[in-house]
């Protein structure tokens, strides 16, 4: 068992333990936010055809190569052509086919000019300057070209993913499945949200935060109970997330006080222990382990600890059971927005969010930044790091961290 280990090797431990959840086939419409589970090459060309930029008129670009406002070129209308219908004739020399946008072009066209700088009536169009072949056609495969890598597999499907697989003629996609998280929280201390708050108890907000926060990710969570401060209690939770679900997240008892048992309870359960402590803060206290070729992850039940250590070391291999190809949240540098003037002996996250004034993207730390503080996690979605060793930092140091 490892302990007090760097959180990037905690991060990187956990995500070589995580493989996707497995793959299904949901219909298109549904498939927002999926993860796609295979390499999406382009089956076509998109546009299948040469197609109009414009509503306007498509001939041969050397019957107009000498056009002026004193010498302007009149071509004669030999058909018009809406969008998603078939030219009837080819353009032949000193003809024009009046095209709607999106129309194919016509055999023998080669470019295209907007009406707009044009003088037309039913029978013919007059063209004032000439135009070069290609001018305002949109080539065949200009979009996609058949063959081409459109998303490798592993990329999350948004509305350009989406509109893409349409144009392939994809109605059903093939995407990893939503892995189950089963979610524990413990500690005598905790009632639930919709129970009278009896003195000396705290509500249970670390239930609704990581559901939130393993939904966001694609998960589908299970809610497996609150256990006191019993071993026994928490090992029966455990064993019941293990025949149901992907992998088990537990918040409260990770410590090293006489209540804090759940690594114990995760032992009774079958779970080898392969980290305890990460050196950083806050979030230091927590135990990962394994059970079933499941990851079983163990975290503070401080509210503000517990986001800050599943956010920098649990949240990759998350989203790599969600079969994401990127698992890493993107790396930020932003300045600080105002000084921070605790020192830093271990690696500390500062939580809060990203602002851009002047040019400039900045840091603006959320509210207290204490470890029991959940308000200031309201609206993070960023994490900068103060490196070990630190002393107060003032306003304007430029930081390394990453983005949610």
């Amino acid at each position: 068992m490892r302990s007090n280990v760097s959180w990037k090797e905690a991060r990187d431990f956990l995500l070589g333990l995580a493989a996707p959840a497995g793959t299904e086939t949901v219909p298109l419409e549904e498939a927002a936010g999926r993860v796609l589970a295979f390499d999406l090459r382009a089956a076509e060309d998109v546009p299948p055809f040469d197609r109009s930029a414009y509503d306007g008129y498509a001939f041969r670009a050397e019957d107009i190569c000498g056009a002026s406002r004193e010498n302007p070129a009149t071509l004669r209308i030999t058909e018009t052509v809406a969008a998603g219908c078939m030219p009837a004739l080819p353009v032949t020399p000193g003809k024009a086919a009046h095209l709607m946008t999106g129309a194919k072009i016509p055999e023998g066209a080669d470019c295209v000019i907007n009406f707009e700088r044009t003088s037309f009536t039913e029978e013919s169009v007059t063209v004032y300057a000439p135009l070069r072949p290609g001018d305002n056609i949109v080539k065949r495969g200009e979009d996609v070209a058949a063959g081409a890598l459109l998303a490798p597999c592993g990329t999350v499907i948004d509305a350009g993913l989406a509109g893409t697989l349409a144009a392939q003629g994809i109605p059903r996609v093939k995407v990893y499945r939503q892995p189950v998280i089963g979610l524990i929280s413990t500690g005598s201390e905790v009632v639930e949200a919709d129970q009278e708050l009896p003195e000396g108890k705290i509500r249970n907000a670390n239930r609704a935060a990581f559901t939130a926060l393993l939904v966001r990710e694609g998960c589908r969570v299970i809610y497996l109970g609150l256990a006191g401060d019993e071993a026994e209690e928490i090992r029966a939770l455990i064993a019941k997330g293990l025949a149901a679900c992907d992998a088990i997240l537990l918040t409260g008892g990770v410590s090293v006080g006489d209540w804090d048992v759940t690594p114990e309870a995760m032992e009774r359960a079958g779970a080898e222990i392969l980290m305890r402590g990460v050196a950083m803060k806050p979030g230091m206290a927590c135990a990962y382990g394994i059970a079933e070729g499941k990851l079983v992850l163990g975290l503070s039940g401080n509210p503000a600890s517990s986001l800050t250590n599943y956010c920098a070391c649990a949240l990759p291999a998350i989203r790599r059971l969600c079969g994401r190809r990127e698992p890493l949240p993107a790396a930020v540098q932003a300045e600080l927005a105002a000084d921070f003037r605790k020192k830093s002996p271990a690696d500390r996250f500062l939580r809060g969010r990203l602002v851009l004034g002047d040019g400039t993207v900045r840091f603006l730390a959320s509210g207290d930044q204490g470890n029991v503080v959940l308000s200031s996690t309201i609206g993070c979605d960023t994490f900068l790091l103060i490196p070990a060793g630190s002393g107060p930092v003032e306003a304007g140091t430029k930081l390394s961290g990453f983005r949610l």
